[in-house]
């Protein structure tokens, strides 16, 4: 029997049982003599919990009354409605006893707090600013991932877009115009914090990279199916070292790459070496670069369970960026940025089965045992922990593919704006606790009850609506406010006697999943602010129909983007046409018409304040300059992005 199938202690029956008539004894005695508190958080934890027992209380009674009803047709002899009886009887009590139960277990479920409530201090140049870019071309929507043609190909992941997604998540990350500024700014704002001065990079730092390559092969040649499953992009790899070795001047001796417990195999190997010789791969394959354990034990659970060695390159790095994948996990729920670090253990322990313990579904099998709020969380020490989230200076998560479970092929998503893709996304932050609201938010839209393939619990773990687990988001509340740490419970895991500081992030459900709108989109001074950038490059020209008259309508960058009060939007007409100029939010709600009206060929300045057809000034945000220019029967259109940060 294997570690993920031995199950230990009480039942999981048992423990339902117990659990929903605490919780129902509890509701009832709390709510009927004032029912305003069904609307408190630890009502609306009971409540799935209560409802799901009375269902299957019902269900059992149900049963009984349909035996009883079968066993008097039998004594009246009265065959064909026995069997009938007995089948319906049959049948619901499998429903009530299998299903009713996995569904319950499966559905124990969090009823997360209210949208918009954000609690923590952001972090980052703009405090809990999360940067989604999001561009259909960087993958091709028609891969099959199978021999010949799997997902992490050149043919079907796209290197320039890619190049062009990161460089743009950067610069909005920082509000810079050139790459450049982008990694000073995010070097400086690091080590300002870590009291190092206003100083960028040195020459001679260090930095790690820590992959997600939880399925990779342990050798440098893949098995056929080490390629179909998804871990962290190659290309992603490739433009992060094209990023630090060319635009920021690392040399590339001084860079770590890889996934500690797992060897760079030929798809990183073969896509990077050649141009990035002298960079250390980690692994045990012809070329790569072992991976050497710290000299001590470094990392220490706040709940004393266990004491862990990191690799060298770790503590002898001055920066590390954290590359995880967007997908759902099986025993954590969301598998993200704190989850990728599980594999950092893996060469000392040969395993992170024993850190499993303070995720919410410890032993998988969708028996949600560790559910409830303000429990131990190993993630926040790895948050805290001054070799870890202490010198992560960025967060870039992989949504280019992004899959179900910890290993496993490529899945195209159904919710907006994805809508039967792949999602083709990249998300960057420097708050480790936005980072990962956001991509629990995803993920728990996504991958919900109903999803047509992932909703059904699969009792080999492969599928199933993880995120909604109970709990998955408990760690997310303790990183951002020392309130919700465990009772008795100081996180200190340095073991040095120094607490972790009472927030590292901010952390907050959105408003709703079309508008995907945090606290500081609306306005608010706390919070996450989601800046969304469709299309990387930027540019998009529409003709209503092909003709050899292209180049009526030219647009340059708007300019300064982002800006914090006026950008002027510059356009050139080769022809006299109809002109429209219309600026749209995120969402594609129209905010402002800039001009509306007929002009002669020639060149045109136009200014935007920021402001909406009403005169009110905007949040900080992503918006969109749409130029229409219709002359002789044909439409042309050019949208560009316009960053407004106040």
């Amino acid at each position: 029997m294997s570690k993920e199938q031995k199950r230990g202690g009480l039942p999981a029956k048992f423990i339902f049982i117990m659990l929903g008539t605490l919780s129902t004894v509890w509701f009832l005695f709390r709510v009927i003599p004032k029912p305003s508190r069904a609307a408190y958080p630890c009502m609306r934890a009971a409540a799935p919990l209560m409802s799901g027992f009375v269902l299957y209380i019902l269900g059992l009674m149900s049963t009984l009354l349909v035996f009883k009803r079968a066993r008097k047709y039998l004594y009246q002899s009265r065959y064909l409605l026995f069997s009938g009886t007995l089948m319906v009887g049959l049948a619901l009590g499998i429903s009530t006893l299998v299903l009713n139960h996995q569904r319950a277990l499966a559905g124990i479920g969090a009823e997360l707090e209210g949208p918009n409530m954000p609690i923590g201090i952001g972090v980052g140049i703009h405090p809990g600013r999360v940067v989604w870019v999001h561009d259909e071309d960087a993958t091709n929507e028609n891969c099959m991932n199978t021999e010949g043609d799997f997902w992490s190909d050149d043919t079907n992941t796209d290197q320039v877009v890619v190049n062009q997604m990161v460089s743009a998540a950067l610069q909005g990350l920082s509000n810079s115009l050139t790459d450049e500024d982008a990694w000073d700014a995010i070097f400086k704002y690091h080590n300002r914090n870590h009291k190092k001065g206003e100083v960028g990079y040195s020459t001679g730092e260090k930095i790690v990279i820590k992959l997600n390559m939880n399925t990779a092969s342990k050798d440098e040649s893949p098995t056929r199916n080490d390629y179909r499953t998804v871990d962290t992009s190659p290309q992603i790899a490739y433009a992060i070292l094209h990023q630090l070795i060319h635009v920021v001047g690392v040399q590339p001796s001084d860079i770590s790459i890889g996934d500690p417990g797992r060897t760079i195999d030929n798809i990183y190997w073969n896509k990077c070496h050649g141009d990035f010789p002298d960079v250390k791969y980690w692994g045990e394959a012809t070329g790569r670069t072992p991976v050497v354990a710290s000299d001590e034990k470094v990392l220490h659970a706040s709940d004393g369970s266990v004491s862990e060695f990191l690799p060298k390159s770790y503590v002898e790095a001055e920066y590390m960026i954290n590359i995880p994948v967007l997908k759902k996990h099986h025993r954590g729920g969301i598998s993200l940025s704190s989850k990728n670090h599980f594999g950092t253990f893996v060469p000392f322990s040969g395993s992170a089965f024993h850190l499993h313990p303070s995720l919410p579904c410890p032993k998988g099998k969708a028996d949600v045992s560790n559910g409830e709020y303000g429990a131990y969380r190993i993630f926040v020490d790895f948050m805290g922990h001054k070799d870890m989230g202490g010198k992560t200076i960025l967060y870039l998560m992989d949504g280019l593919w992004t899959t179900t479970n910890w290993a496993h092929p490529p899945i195209k998503w159904g919710m907006t704006p994805f809508n039967n893709d792949y999602p083709s996304s990249i998300f960057a932050s420097q708050d480790p606790v936005a980072f990962e609201s956001v991509g629990f938010d995803f993920l728990r839209e996504e991958f919900d009850v109903d999803h047509p393939t992932e909703g059904a619990y699969d009792p080999t773990d492969h599928t199933g609506p993880f995120p909604q687990y109970a709990g998955v988001d408990d760690f997310l509340h303790q990183a951002a406010s020392s309130e919700n740490w465990p009772a008795g419970l100081i996180y200190d895991p340095e073991n040095d006697g120094t607490p972790l500081p009472e927030s590292l992030g901010a952390h907050e459900h959105w408003n709703n999943a079309t508008d995907k709108q945090y606290a500081r989109n609306l306005g608010g001074e706390a919070g996450i602010e989601l800046v969304y950038i469709y299309k990387s490059s930027a540019v998009h020209t529409e003709h209503q129909k092909s003709d050899d008259s292209q180049g009526v309508l030219s647009v340059d960058p708007n300019y300064p983007n982002p800006f914090s009060s006026t950008t002027s939007i510059k356009f050139n007409l080769a022809a006299s046409a109809n002109i429209k100029v219309s600026v749209y939010d995120m969402g594609g709600k129209l905010v402002r018409i800039l001009l509306d009206d007929h002009r002669e060929r020639g060149d045109y300045l136009l200014d935007w304040d920021g402001a909406n057809s009403g005169g009110s000034l905007l949040h900080s945000g992503i918006y969109f300059c749409t130029l229409e220019a219709q002359t002789k029967g044909r439409m042309y259109r050019q949208t560009r992005e316009m960053i407004l940060s106040r």
